[in-house]
């Protein structure tokens, strides 16, 4: 009995001993695809509005750059969390849908979100 409680604690804590970086993190490959000041919000405003258009996006994202709209949404096409359409028409008309992979992440979107409300509700009692 003593040998067998000796081995589950060395596995135990060979176990424990896993190393965090940046390329074996979970958490941080999350965060490389959800991180900065736009992409949750441009996937939030994506899910609820799709399909959205560049100029709605553009207009509903407030303080965000045309530029830096362009360059976030080319970023999560290429992670494969959006796809673009483009339609054949004058003027060109293009929209944006979250992919099955990016819908994948409403449900921690959602979490987010209302963590970010409970922060804030007691960010506000604190006052």
């Amino acid at each position: 009995m003593k040998n067998n409680t000796i081995t589950v604690n060395q596995q135990f804590n060979e176990e424990k001993k896993i190393v965090f970086d940046e390329n074996s993190c979970p958490v941080t490959a999350t965060m490389q695809v959800l991180g900065g000041k736009w992409k949750c919000i441009l996937i939030n405003a994506i899910y609820i509005t799709s399909p959205a258009r560049f100029g709605e996006l553009k207009r509903s994202v407030k303080g965000i750059t045309q530029s830096m709209l362009t360059q976030q949404l080319r970023e999560l096409e290429d992670d494969g969390i959006i796809s673009r359409k483009i339609y054949a028409e004058i003027p060109p008309r293009v929209e944006y849908t979250l992919t099955d992979f990016g819908l994948s992440l409403s449900p921690i979107i959602q979490t987010m979100a209302e963590w970010g409300k409970q922060y804030r509700l007691n960010n506000e009692s604190k006052k």
